[in-house]
């Protein structure tokens, strides 16, 4: 199976992709639709409640606004939808398993803790050493899809999000890097570093702070998890700087949404 995502600058270009990702053939299950949150009265009026709650899916994906056919927006997925509190983000519409998944295996959103059943459902694969790119583009306004599918049909899938114009996510990544790179090579010369020379293995630890699977955890706590990502020489001083950094980003930004 292959996870394929796309980022949109709209909630009605993301709507249309998974609306076409259905018509494809691509189950309900398969997709996950994330959108920062309609109002009440928006949701009242687009979300028609049945009795098809995926059963656990409720307990999996926080606070539970119903089960949903034609959920956010018009975007049609046969599970329910949840309205997640992400800190650092806000008030998410998570649509579909893999919508609650993304943002709740990984720890992200509060209330959002996958079931077992969920997370055999998913497996491996979910991108969450992308999850703080969705998160940026989240607090952007913009919307995310995200779809399980086999391998064959990859590039179809590809090209539907690329129809609706999905941005590109290495971009997406680049840009965001690029707003915090000259206040992270301050703090790096400060303390002495050659900021020029250690910025690729400063950069990898940075992101990897911001991993579902790491994110919250010193470095000691989660150094031998790491080395059965990164080889013992992408683990130097400056990875770890990096990752120190991360961390306090990290907290930064849920302290700074707070207030």
């Amino acid at each position: 199976m292959a996870i394929v995502t796309g980022v949109f600058k709209s909630r009605s270009e993301g709507e249309q992709a998974v609306n076409d990702l259905r018509a494809a053939n691509v189950e309900a299950d398969h997709i996950g639709f994330l959108t920062p949150e309609m109002t009440e009265a928006e949701l009242e009026a687009r979300a028609r409640i049945t009795d098809s709650e995926r059963p656990g899916l409720g307990k999996a994906m926080g606070a539970v606004v119903g089960g949903a056919l034609g959920t956010a927006g018009g975007a049609t997925l046969g599970a329910a939808a949840a309205s997640l509190l992400v800190p650092g983000v806000g008030p998410v519409i998570a649509a579909g398993v893999l919508g609650a998944a993304l943002l709740g295996v990984g720890g992200a959103a509060t209330g959002a803790v996958a079931g077992e059943a969920t997370e055999e459902f998913l497996g491996e694969g979910l991108p969450h050493e992308d999850l703080f790119v969705y998160e940026d583009a989240l607090r952007k306004g913009h919307s995310v899809v995200v779809a399980k599918v086999d391998g064959g049909d990859e590039s179809r899938t590809k090209e539907i999000m690329q129809r609706h114009r999905s941005l590109d996510v290495d971009e997406l990544t680049d840009n965001w890097w690029q707003e915090h790179q000259n206040a992270e090579r301050t703090s790096y010369q400060a303390q002495g570093g050659d900021f020029d020379r250690d910025e690729e293995s400063y950069r990898r630890g940075f992101q990897a702070a911001l991993h579902g699977k790491y994110r919250g955890k010193p470095f000691d706590e989660v150094q031998q998890e790491l080395r059965n990502s990164y080889d013992e020489q992408q683990l130097d001083s400056a990875f770890r700087q990096g990752y120190e950094r991360g961390r306090r980003y990290q907290v930064t930004v849920v302290e700074s949404y707070k207030a």
